[in-house]
């Protein structure tokens, strides 16, 4: 039975493993380079994503590696602090997740508004495209995301000037129309992955017509493993300490989206939330010790895992160890690798992170989750990714708490020449204006009924504001104020 069971994983997962590993190849560089650090760190994390989180418990099908949506974090990270502190960044973060799982947190990740989600990962496609049209432009890119932006009709210009330029360029467009055009071939000849053809054809052509292009700087392993125990003392850093709190709660929402989106592709077991935090948390303490980027579950290698029909974790940690082989014996097959190629994947990949198809949609049945897309995108061009992205968290606080704060003010007149007013609902400070400004208008000689038994909540704002107004038109008027429900006002009989 034992010996069928291995067949049939092997049947399944080892051809899974092998489109997951084509895929991954190309990313795992290119995610690096991107970041600002050697190829081969990016191997690393893919393949400690491969033999250390694909054999622990979480999530059964989804492959963790390096992921494009942490680009240009790790970036102005290492541009900040140097390479050397990005392995003690990641080293915390990751124990910072393995706390929050073990403390059974992992599922409040996805009490996260979609909206912010989806409004970060615009943000950081739109910095991932605008950096990498420098590099398809054989051009050094500015600092910051608006200079980024800034700066794109100069590069328009520098394109016109440069031959060089132009064939950079070139190269980063074929590599686009490739992966574009793969994805609309048949199933069968779209097993090998669209993404690693068009890398593959780019250093093809590229040292057939010995195209004028910067290719990979290639290292070996041995000399980008960076144990950064020395750099324990950054840890003191406030700032530090922030890069560290962004690190963990974006790459813990991105593996959990993913984790959501995945387990809806297959009928396998469902995610375990608070085990795949751990699990990931286990991998960025370890990339962390080895120096290298910080890892996710990433939605395009692990729905590549479920469409190549993968049952098992199997065909996940089988990928890893393709990874070590291939960055063990063919390290140099990467210096042939030419930037313009690996620029067009990433620019390809921003532009995939990009609401293009949802937004409209959204903007017409809920202009407000859109415009929290809009504006958490914005502040992340704007600032930076963790201030842009606690802007968006705090509109989304701030839209629900002004949809959920509906109060109704009804006023009646009785025909023994009082007045009843009723106030009903959510009473908090965002309509209290409009509250005070019904009170105002009643005249102060009449006996007023004042009805606040509708009232499901009554914040302090609203319950001072309101015994103020009573006070105050006792005072003015010859009859008090009769209260209805006045239990919810403090202090009053």
């Amino acid at each position: 039975m034992k010996a069928n069971n291995l067949r049939g994983t092997l049947r399944t997962d080892l051809p899974a493993s092998v489109v997951v590993f084509l895929v991954a190849l190309p990313l795992c560089v290119g995610v690096a380079v991107a970041s600002g650090v050697p190829a081969e760190v990016g191997l690393v994390t893919g393949i400690v994503g491969g033999l250390v989180v694909g054999l622990l418990p979480g999530s059964t099908l989804q492959v963790s590696g390096p992921a494009a949506g942490l680009t240009v974090l790790v970036a102005e990270a290492v541009a900040a602090y140097g390479i050397g502190a990005l392995g003690i960044i990641v080293l915390a973060a990751g124990c910072l997740q393995i706390a929050l799982g073990a403390l059974r947190l992992g599922r409040w990740f996805r009490a996260i508004s979609v909206a912010v989600v989806q409004g970060m990962l615009a943000g950081i496609g739109l910095l991932l495209v605008a950096g990498q049209l420098y590099v398809a432009g054989a051009a050094a890119a500015p600092g910051t995301g608006l200079e980024k932006i800034i700066g794109l009709p100069g590069l328009v210009g520098r394109l016109a000037a440069d031959p060089q330029a132009r064939a950079a360029a070139a190269l980063s467009i074929g590599v686009i129309g490739v992966i574009v055009g793969w994805g609309r071939l048949p199933a069968r000849v779209r097993t090998v992955p669209g993404v690693l053809v068009a890398v593959v054809a780019a250093g093809v052509v590229t040292a057939v017509a010995d195209l004028p292009v910067a290719t990979i700087d290639v290292r070996g392993l041995a000399d980008v493993i960076r144990p950064p125990f020395g750099e324990l003392g950054r840890l003191a850093d406030l700032a530090v300490l922030g890069t560290v709190v962004a690190f963990t709660l974006i790459a813990s929402a991105e593996s959990l989206f993913s984790a959501a989106a995945v387990d809806r592709m297959h009928d396998r077991p469902r995610t375990d939330f608070d085990k795949e935090l751990v699990a990931q948390g286990v991998g960025n303490t370890l990339c962390g010790a080895l120096g290298a980027l910080p890892l996710t579950a990433v939605i395009v290698r692990s729905s590549a895992n479920v469409r190549a029909g993968a049952r098992t974790r199997a065909s996940r940690v089988l990928h890893g160890v393709w990874l070590l082989l291939f960055a063990a014996a063919l390290p140099g097959a990467l210096a042939l690798i030419p930037l313009p190629a690996l620029a067009g994947v990433l620019i390809h990949a921003g532009v995939s992170l990009l609401p293009v198809h949802t937004l409209p949609a959204l903007w017409r049945e809920h202009r407000g989750e859109a415009v929290v897309v809009l504006a958490t995108a914005a502040a992340i061009l704007a600032t930076d990714m963790f201030q842009g992205v606690l802007i968006g968290l705090a509109l989304a606080v701030g839209k629900l708490a002004w949809e959920t704060s509906h109060v109704r003010v009804d006023t009646h007149d009785h025909a023994d020449g009082s007045i009843r007013v009723a106030i009903a609902g959510n009473a908090t400070f965002l309509r209290l204006p409009a509250m005070l400004t019904a009170l105002a208008d009643l005249p102060a000689d009449r006996r007023v009924h004042l009805d606040l038994r509708g009232l499901r909540h009554l914040d302090h704002a609203c319950q001072t504001a309101l015994n103020g107004w009573v006070a105050e038109h006792n005072r003015a008027a010859d009859v008090p104020v009769v209260l209805l429900g006045c239990d919810v006002l403090a202090g009053r009989p």
